[in-house]
């Protein structure tokens, strides 16, 4: 049975979540608000930058909010003025059940995983750094958990072994927004069945990423190094400490190519060809063809070895 006219709220952030509000206006639905996060200080000048999500809701002109506290009774009497019957969540925070409970048709949430894996903040980032071979996208209605309600949909994709996470994060924006339309077009014909997600297997978890899961052991074994990297490629970056002879600073690391192959190197040595760069790890290299230095732009291998030299006991650590 059809339900009455949809009246949509979506709530989102980053450009993720742009191609999915992007996709509803452009299917002619009627989006009646858009919650984003406030303008926040950032770069060198610490001036106020706006959401990706902002700037496309007012270039469309849409009822716009962005509240501070998501329990402030002004900002739900805002919320609840706008006559919403469905919210749409995709890349934001967690919503108190006054928000997530306030709609008729229910809220529910894109997550860029095969629910119930990869709970969390960084299933796209997780999914490459763990080797996964496939992973998807899940729409789910919001619950009191995170990540946890009954899914309405899932689509599912192949990683590519050499994809990195900006790769995979561009397709699954594209992949989810099809998946939230077809998401809308159930609840608009009245036809959705949801399933609860089981909780019998071994689950894996997104957890948020931070300074210290995302550095380099390079003891790990090649293929594990490899897909660390690539799988913070090029956002946040993995990184890891340099010692050229006095010297010690942190690096960051985007292009690489593995090579399995037994070698008698300390893992973390650097050989330096004076054309190539690579690092020994355990059943192999790393070739690093692009990476960062502090306060410098990244650059490509070759134009790192014409200005600096490396010791010959350099090393990664």
């Amino acid at each position: 049975m059809k339900t009455d006219a949809l009246r949509i709220v979506f709530m989102g952030t980053p450009d993720f979540a742009v191609a999915n509000l992007k996709a509803l206006v452009e299917a002619k639905h009627e989006v009646v608000g858009v919650i984003t996060a406030p303008d926040k200080p950032a770069g060198r000048g610490r001036k106020l930058q706006q959401s990706a999500v902002k700037t496309y809701a007012q270039s469309q002109g849409l009822k716009l909010l962005q509240p501070t506290n998501l329990k402030d009774e002004a900002f739900l009497s805002e919320l609840k003025a706008l006559h919403a019957n469905l919210q749409v969540i995709v890349a934001f925070r967690m919503l108190p059940k006054a928000v997530w409970d306030m709609p008729k048709y229910g809220t529910f949430n894109l997550h860029a995983s095969l629910l119930p894996q990869y709970r969390g903040a960084a299933p796209i980032h997780w999914a490459i750094i763990n080797g996964e071979t496939k992973t998807g996208v899940s729409t789910f209605f919001i619950d009191d958990k995170i990540d946890t309600g009954a899914i309405i949909a899932q689509t599912e994709i192949g990683i590519e072994p050499t994809e990195t996470v900006g790769q995979l994060h561009d397709r699954l924006m594209h992949l989810g927004s099809h998946l939230v339309l077809e998401t809308v077009d159930k609840i608009a014909q009245g036809e959705v069945k949801t399933y609860i997600q089981p909780e019998n297997e071994d689950l894996k978890t997104a957890y948020k990423l931070n300074k210290d899961n995302c550095k380099i052991d390079w003891t790990k074994d090649v293929a594990t190094v490899y897909d660390k990297i690539r799988g913070l490629n090029p956002f946040p970056s993995a990184w890891s400490f340099l010692e050229n002879g006095e010297e010690q600073q942190s690096v960051k690391f985007f292009d690489i190519t593995k090579e399995a192959v037994s070698h008698k190197y300390d893992f973390g040595k650097i050989i330096n060809s004076k054309t190539a760069l690579k690092v020994a790890v355990k059943n192999g290299f790393i070739h690093i063809k692009e990476l960062q230095l502090p306060g410098k732009r990244k650059m490509d291998i070759n134009s790192l070895l014409n200005g600096y030299e490396f010791e010959e006991n350099a090393k990664m650590l």
